[in-house]
């Protein structure tokens, strides 16, 4: 599985930005895709989500981003995107795209190498 994220940047506060993850590889089903993020000296934490199921599957946001952020996928071109608007300073981090799933033996956990969003006050 690769996963190849773009779309970080500077930007100043209250602007915009979108991220996108691009997959390829995937031969299992996934259950999850999601956005997590790392700031300097703090813990990695999810951002957004897309979990898998009926009716096209849910949509979980972080507290912090609800309102703000918004996830979605294109399966067509096997990417997922994360739309940032209304940035603040403690938006910036470096963000990472996940994908989880399984197949009939093996679970899969798999992580692109991040993209660096710095947010100026």
């Amino acid at each position: 599985v690769h996963l190849v994220e773009s779309g970080g940047g500077l930007v100043q506060a209250g602007g915009s930005l979108r991220l996108s993850c691009a997959a390829s590889g995937i031969t299992f089903t996934i259950n999850a895709m999601g956005w997590h993020r790392q700031a300097p000296g703090k813990q990695r934490e999810l951002v957004a989500a897309i979990i898998s199921g009926g009716g096209g599957g849910s949509t979980n946001y972080a507290d912090s981003v609800k309102g703000r952020f918004t996830i979605s996928r294109d399966n067509a071109k096997n990417t997922m995107y994360l739309e940032m608007n209304s940035l603040k300073p403690e938006d910036t981090a470096v963000y990472y795209c996940n994908v989880r799933g399984a197949d009939a033996k093996t679970l899969f956990d798999s992580w692109g190498q991040g993209t660096q969003v710095t947010v100026s006050s």
